[in-house]
């Protein structure tokens, strides 16, 4: 059975108007020059309505119609598919989400890092920071990610694990390290294989696959990265391969993977990718079953790699969604059976808005 078969919004229990409203949006933000280049894809009830594209697509010099099928960075939206790549490993059995981090990555050990288990990096509990202190030195000498795994080994924690949520991009670095560990394979070779093929994302990749290049759209990047040799559309940074927004990918292909957690699992064909409990798990509120955290408010619920309940303004507490810093925003709603990806290239826009808009047409 395929993941989504194209249809009309009308198959997909959508109002075609209010869908429509919702594109209008991106198409007023390209028209004001807020946003370069938009691409939206909706689904429900199995059924893709046709992805939309707004604005240009913008590489180096080269600038074309933007497509259904443009290529984004989609930054921080790869920590929800780096979580998944280690569920996988704990279906098997080779992985548990009480195992300290410690016992797979030894160097990681010494006084309170001791205490981290894979569950605090998945719901963002750790202690570690968001950011090494160094990021921006190590990004200027081009460091490699086992570098950065060095670093992030020698990094005290700001709070002792399990006690705060503080979103942290280093934690998910260390659930990439730990996958590559425990395969012996780059994290970028067992999503390809293990995730990405089986779920037919023909257009997705951990760190830039040059077979894409030609329908990639530059991401907008921050004062910050202006004038280096780092920025997030630098060689470097395509090729770095980031466990925590190094993902490539096209809007089509994060619908499929919102999918299949929507349907328990579901793979493209006859193949599961998840079993039930894994999938529901994955976007259960992990952080009610830790022990030592308060109620966290909207927001602030993690599953694992997945936060929970604060997708747009129409969604139900069951949703499940992600944003990238490049200005993308993916998600989905169990309540509903909505799946939404929506990527642009500069960040800040509100693309809560479009989603709300989004969400408005489910009939």
């Amino acid at each position: 059975m395929a993941l989504l078969e194209p249809g009309t919004p009308r198959d997909a229990g959508l109002d075609a108007g209010r869908l429509e409203r919702a594109c209008g949006l991106l198409s007023t933000w390209v028209e004001q020059g807020q946003v370069p280049t938009a691409a939206l894809a909706v689904a429900r009830r199995g059924r893709l309505v046709e992805p939309r594209a707004f604005g240009v697509r913008r590489c180096g010099t080269a600038t074309e119609p933007a497509a259904a099928d443009t290529v984004f960075l989609v930054a921080s939206v790869t920590k929800p598919v780096t979580a998944l790549a280690a569920l996988l490993l704990v279906e098997e059995g080779r992985l548990s989400l009480t195992d300290r981090v410690c016992d797979v990555i030894p160097e990681f050990g010494g006084a309170a890092r001791d205490s981290v288990r894979l569950i605090h990096l998945l719901t963002h509990t750790s202690g570690l920071p968001d950011m090494l202190p160094e990021n921006e030195e190590l990004r200027a000498g081009h460091a490699d990610f086992a570098t950065f795994v060095h670093h992030i080994c020698q990094c005290g924690l700001l709070f002792p694990p399990g006690t705060e949520v503080r979103y942290q991009s280093m934690g998910t670095a260390l659930v990439g390290e730990m996958v590559q560990r425990v395969t012996g394979q780059s994290l970028a070779e067992f999503m390809a294989a293990r995730i990405f093929a089986p779920l037919g994302m023909s257009s997705t990749s951990l760190g830039l696959d040059l077979s894409l290049a030609d329908r990639l759209a530059d991401a907008v990047v921050p004062a910050f990265q202006e004038g280096t040799d780092w920025h997030w559309n630098s060689p470097y940074w395509r090729s770095f391969g980031a466990p925590w927004g190094g993902m490539y990918s096209t809007v089509g292909d994060l619908a499929r993977l919102l999918q299949c957690l929507l349907d328990g699992g579901d793979g493209d064909g006859d193949e599961r990718l998840l079993g039930g409990s894994a999938a529901a798990t994955m976007v259960a509120d992990q952080t009610a079953r830790l022990g030592g955290l308060p109620p966290q408010p909207a927001g602030g619920r993690w599953g694992l790699g997945w936060r929970l309940g604060s997708w747009g303004d129409l969604a139900s507490t069951r949703s499940f969604s992600h944003g990238g810093a490049t200005g993308t925003l993916v998600g989905a709603d169990p309540a509903t059976g909505l799946v939404c990806a929506l990527f642009t290239t500069p960040p800040g826009a509100p693309l809560h808005r479009a989603v709300t808009a989004v969400q408005a047409a489910v009939i």
